[in-house]
């Protein structure tokens, strides 16, 4: 492993961004873990008021399921932001592409990030960016929501004003994100509508909520039984999600409606599901989180933003063991080693849950061969590093980038082969993955249950 600062080693890279990667950062003394977004200002200058404004942004907020912040430190041309680890991975890595998931899974997270999203309000804050790969998931399987970087503040002392900025993701956003001027509460809604479209039919209902794309002017209309994917809902589901994507925002469920629809508060027979307790649970732990910051996760002291030094989260009792101890040497150590991107994986994938990753029989060398033959073969746009670094770069079928990696090395005597979204939609690059891993079946290691 690569020494970050003094007893802090680079491990895992958990994903990728516009501006940079988020790696996970383990203390080789305790093996606590957190999550280091990294962001280069010297290849891109205009994120560093971005950088400024989530971080100010994000250590306003303290809930169950949201991404705990843990501070920011500056070196050179890169900034640093440490966050909570979720090591349950990302939400779109749980929805099966065309198909979705279980209508009691998908109300378990749809609840949970309308809690999210309810606390976010109540502090005055928009998301403006919510799809399931800015969900991740703890390894208690619960949400949590990430990446502030679009966020905003749109009340504060209960004066609350309309938001004019174009942003977010065009599938996601609401019909008048595009028009502009809008408020903030119904835009942050309607995108976790669409979140639950994805989670039950493992699609997109539309390329964007606009009058050019005949999806949406056919579900303006009320055209749409016979259409994908409202074809695969359930009448209750299929109402329910009428009700949340309305046009006009005033005629949109809000969050105390949706919370009061029968839909969000059903309760399942114990006997038969696992989760019908779970809305009594999430509740709870939303009541306690309000009246005291939860345990599990570090209190931030009331300094500005280059005051961190001041964290001793070591003395915080009940402090929960899967957070980071002694976070302030990130913070403030000066012992900064250079990123090694080539840093071996070791015993730090076991910390890292990705089902877009499977093991083969066939060494490193031998397996980069069979998939690249297999990429020309079907013909992918692909690129090959130095380090065996498979990079692949196409458009999905609603005509945007998408661009992800394969890396494949060697891990406890087997070659692991782990795919990796760099850009574009986190369920079509699913999609991709299922095609290649079809193509290189012969050679996948069978695990046999036991």
């Amino acid at each position: 492993m690569t020494d970050f600062v003094e007893g802090w080693s680079l491990g895992d890279i958990l994903g990728e961004g516009a501006y940079g990667e988020v790696r996970l950062v383990v203390n080789k003394s305790s093996g606590d873990a957190v999550a280091m977004k990294m962001v280069n200002i010297g290849k891109h200058p205009d994120a560093r008021e971005t950088v400024k404004k989530e971080t100010t942004i994000h250590r306003m907020l303290s809930n169950p399921y949201i991404i705990q912040y843990f501070g920011q430190r500056s070196e050179a041309n890169i900034e640093y932001i440490f966050l909570e680890y979720a090591s349950g991975g990302e939400l779109f890595d749980r929805i099966e592409p065309d198909v979705g998931m279980p209508t009691p899974e998908a109300r378990k997270y749809f609840r949970q990030l309308i809690l999210a999203v309810e606390y976010l309000h109540s502090r005055g804050v928009a998301h403006r960016d919510l799809k399931p790969e800015n969900l991740l998931l703890d390894a208690f399987d619960n949400l949590k929501v990430s990446d502030f970087g679009m966020a905003t503040v749109y009340r504060l002392q209960g004066k609350e004003r309309c938001l004019h900025k174009k942003c977010g993701t065009l599938p996601y956003v609401a019909p008048e994100v595009l028009e502009r001027p809008y408020h903030a509460e119904p835009a942050d809604i309607w995108s976790c509508g669409i979140i639950l479209v994805a989670l039950l039919a493992g699609e997109l209902p539309w390329d964007q909520a606009s009058i050019i794309c005949p999806e949406y002017a056919a579900w303006r209309i009320g055209h749409i039984k016979c259409l994908t994917p409202w074809k695969k809902f359930q009448d209750s589901d299929l109402l329910f999600v009428q009700m949340i994507l309305k046009h006009i925002p005033s005629e949109r469920l809000s969050i105390n409606d949706v919370k009061r629809n029968p839909w969000f508060s059903f309760e399942f027979n114990p006997e038969n599901n696992k989760y019908s307790d779970q809305l009594r649970n999430d509740n709870k732990l939303y009541k306690m989180q309000k009246q005291t910051l939860c345990y599990s996760q570090p209190e931030l002291p009331p300094v500005g933003i280059n005051n961190l030094t001041c964290m001793k989260l070591n003395e915080r009792t009940g402090l929960s063991f899967s957070q980071p101890i002694y976070v302030e040497d990130l913070l403030v150590s000066s012992q900064l080693q250079p990123i090694n991107t080539q840093a071996s994986q070791g015993s730090f994938q076991n910390l890292v849950r990705r089902m877009t990753r499977f093991f083969v029989t066939t060494n490193c060398q031998k397996t980069v061969k069979i998939i690249t033959e297999c990429l020309v073969r079907e013909n992918y746009n692909y690129r090959i590093n130095d380090i065996g670094t498979i990079t692949i770069t196409g458009i999905d079928k609603r005509k945007m980038p998408l661009v992800f990696k394969i890396n494949i090395f060697d891990m406890d005597n087997k070659t692991l082969v782990d795919f990796r979204l760099s850009k574009g939609c986190g369920i079509e690059f699913k999609k991709e993955f299922i095609k290649v891993k079809v193509l290189v079946d012969d050679v996948i290691l069978k695990i046999k249950n036991k």
